[in-house]
């Protein structure tokens, strides 16, 4: 069995990249408050990201769950403001989800992201509460009643998986050029140690998502969320490590990483919910 990516899935991974890299500045973003860049929106729309797992007969591309996932790997990579993942999941049933024309977001366990500015919420959001939400890119409502599982754990679990990735990335690249005592802060073995257990953490979970991409298994899916949920989170706080004070100001990405990934843990599903059933299931 080859687990290797196809030369459609990297080129795939390579478009939406240059897609992202081309249009999107998250200084643009935090400067705007984090309102949605319809205009970005739209774009993407038109480049069927959010049509990319809609058969070709109701007007997708036709792709499958795997490419979906390396889509929104790039989603998390950049920390893309907005409903992306309720976005995707209705298209073909909310009209103008397929186009980016319209915004959807979705009750998402008891949390309601984006809720005032979408034009359509895929859920009971009646007693919906505003909440000051830790990531100033993501808008958050509460909404009443017991935890609703959210469907789109795996992609939330590749928006992690990226930002794990991209923590990393900023991470190396920072102790190779930040010198203390005449050396680069990267020759000194903790920084090491840092960085590679951030490099395991994000391959580890870019297994489990990966796998859990192709068999689509519930408890693959559950796992894999709850390896992403961790190594987003412990990977920005060991980014904010090698990058010290400097990390935490508004010139850097690194606390956005974090304060997204704390957020995203509560999306799709919560850490105690997936151990539960992990363990129910074992």
């Amino acid at each position: 069995m080859d687990f290797q990516l196809t030369d459609g899935q990297r080129a795939l991974r390579s478009g939406m990249r240059d897609i992202l890299a081309g249009r999107f500045r998250l200084g643009d973003a935090v400067d705007s408050a984090g309102r949605v860049d319809r205009a970005l929106w739209r774009e993407l729309g038109e480049a069927g990201f959010f049509c990319l797992a809609l058969p070709e007969e109701r007007g997708g591309v036709g792709l499958g769950l795997p490419e979906a996932v390396l889509a929104f790997e790039e989603v998390g990579r950049v920390l893309l403001p907005g409903p992306a993942v309720a976005t995707f999941l209705a298209a073909g049933e909310v009209p103008g989800a397929v186009t980016g024309e319209a915004l959807v977001t979705a009750v998402d366990g008891t949390l309601v992201p984006w809720l005032a500015e979408a034009d359509a919420v895929l859920g009971d959001v009646s007693g919906a509460v505003a909440l000051r939400s830790v990531d100033p890119l993501t808008p958050l409502h509460r909404v009443p009643g017991p935890p609703r599982p959210g469907r789109g754990a795996l992609l939330h679990a590749a928006e992690q998986l990226g930002s794990a990735d991209r923590t990393c990335e900023m991470a190396v690249g920072h102790a190779r050029e930040r010198e203390q005592f005449g050396r680069p802060i990267g020759a000194f073995q903790a920084v090491q140690h840092l960085c590679a257990r951030m490099l395991v953490r994000a391959e580890v979970a870019r297994a489990a998502v990966y796998a859990a991409a192709v068999t689509g298994d519930t408890r693959e899916i559950r796992g894999a969320k709850l390896l992403a949920d961790d190594a987003a989170v412990r990977n920005a706080r060991d980014c904010l490590q090698v990058h010290g004070g400097i990390g935490f100001t508004w010139e850097s990405e690194v606390h956005l990483h974090l304060k997204r990934a704390w957020v995203r843990a509560e999306l799709g599903q919560r850490a105690d919910e997936a151990e539960e059933a992990l363990a129910a299931a074992l």
